[in-house]
């Protein structure tokens, strides 16, 4: 194939900024992040709660939330894991993308102070309260295919069918379900790159707060992970909570975490800036 000079020169472009957000990436260290959050710290303020959910289990939920929302998402009994999908609600085509939540920093653990990133390298959640660091961003939600392998023959209901049903719910359909992420799932890889399940790591009343960066359509679904061990199939609600936050500090963790961080930040800016400025016109 035979370039133009114009496409020779856009390519050009395009490698030089590569480069050069390359290059402050690697000069840049990433703030270290803090251990987990207390059981019994961070409450909430009463005046603060905007609504309370219980999703049993097996269930599902769908909730929007407007930019400086927060959700607690609450592991009553210790058994359960939650599975989450969330949507720009401005432009449901934009959603989370659990793969570059993963690659652009340079993580697979979720914790505290790492964001949840679109497929459009805008940051939608930000994590920042998480009491486990047991969380599974690879292996995904149970399906109906999983769970009879699980637990055999049965209606068992399973997230993938959950989260269909939760996006017609948004006025959304199948083609929008992508690959989520799942909380209170302690998944780990062992030296032959396996994955296994830590039983310890996941403890009645844990949390995790996921601040939203974005105005977003959101779907959770409280059924259990494939690779959970436990025979029966569990049963135990989740409490959903959601509350406004007060605004970020300007050395707020989760966007300054490091440079990948930073750069998703000032990609949601540049987003809200043209809408803005759009409007009033």
């Amino acid at each position: 194939m035979i370039l133009t000079e114009d496409e020779k020169a856009e390519i050009a472009a395009h490698t030089n900024r590569y480069n050069e957000l390359k290059a402050a990436g690697q000069d840049q260290a990433p703030r270290a992040l803090p251990p987990p959050t207390a059981r019994d710290g961070a409450p909430i303020a009463a005046q603060s709660i905007i609504r309370r959910e219980i999703i049993p289990g097996g269930w599902y939920w769908t909730t929007r939330l407007e930019r400086g929302d927060t959700l607690r998402i609450i592991n009553s009994s210790g058994k359960s894991a939650v599975s989450l999908l969330a949507w720009n609600s401005a432009d449901p085509s934009e959603r989370l993308n659990h793969a570059d939540t993963i690659k652009v920093q340079w993580a697979a653990r979720l914790q505290k102070g790492r964001v949840l990133l679109s497929d459009m390298g805008r940051a939608l959640l930000s994590i920042t309260e998480d009491t486990s660091f047991a969380h599974d961003a690879v292996v995904g939600g149970s399906t109906a295919a999983t769970n009879e392998i699980r637990y055999g023959q049965g209606n068992f209901r399973n997230t993938r069918d959950n989260f269909i049903l939760a996006a017609g719910k948004l006025g959304l359909d199948r083609r929008d379900v992508n690959p989520c992420v799942t909380f209170f799932a302690p998944t780990s890889i062992d030296g032959q790159g396996k994955f296994f399940w830590r039983s310890e790591k996941r403890h009645k009343g844990d949390f995790v707060d996921l601040r939203a960066e974005m105005d977003l359509l959101v779907a959770l679904s409280n059924c259990p992970h494939p690779l959970d061990p436990a025979p029966d199939y569990a049963e135990e609600s989740v409490k959903a909570i959601r509350y406004r936050c007060p605004a970020p500090a300007a050395d707020d963790l989760c966007r300054t975490a490091s440079a990948e961080s930073k750069r998703a930040f000032e990609n949601n800016a540049a987003y809200y800036g043209r809408a803005w400025k759009e409007a009033a016109q």
